[in-house]
């Protein structure tokens, strides 16, 4: 018995065409489960994942309003944008503002720190803004909506008077 006959058939049975389409079909479902595409994270970590409450702390430097103690409370609900797509709502744990400072050299070589006066004229504060949601734990990290949110990922925040923008200091779950 030959290895293929006339008609292209291995062993009289199989096509070589089916056999190579059945081949391709399997190697794409092979990749579209294990590989990891362009979010980084495969279907198969995704369908894995388990759902937490995750603490991000943001970092905003310089925001610039008049009274930012009345504008950003704790308890709101507030849509939060990662990499400039929408990725649902968080909630607003903590609120520390404080002025941001500059450093001086007293005459013994020890630095002093105080006010900074221009950021007073100007109305500008640092924030740290604790933000709380429920996202996927995935062995890469936290995922809201399908992106990864990582210490350093731009993140702005949107609530009916303000849209905030900043960075996540810290991720917790």
């Amino acid at each position: 018995m030959a290895l293929l006959d006339r008609q292209g058939r291995l062993f009289g049975k199989f096509s070589i065409l089916d056999i190579g389409a059945i081949a391709t079909i399997l190697i794409v479902l092979i990749g579209l489960l294990i590989v990891p595409g362009n979010g980084g994270s495969s279907i198969a970590q995704m369908l894995s994942a388990e759902n937490k409450t995750v603490q991000v702390d943001m970092n905003v430097r310089g925001l610039s309003a008049t009274d930012p103690q009345n504008l950003i409370k704790i308890g709101d609900k507030v849509k939060i944008i990662i990499r400039n797509q929408p990725r649902g709502e968080v909630t607003i744990k903590k609120v520390e503002i404080s002025t941001p400072k500059i450093v001086a050299a007293k005459s013994d070589g020890t630095a002093v720190y105080f006010d900074d006066p221009r950021a007073i004229s100007t109305s500008q504060s640092d924030l740290a803004i604790t933000l709380e949601a429920t996202a996927q734990i995935t062995n890469d990290g936290a995922v809201f909506a399908n992106e990864k949110v990582k210490v350093g990922t731009s993140i702005d925040i949107e609530g009916p008077k303000y849209i905030i923008r900043g960075s996540a200091m810290a991720v917790r779950y």
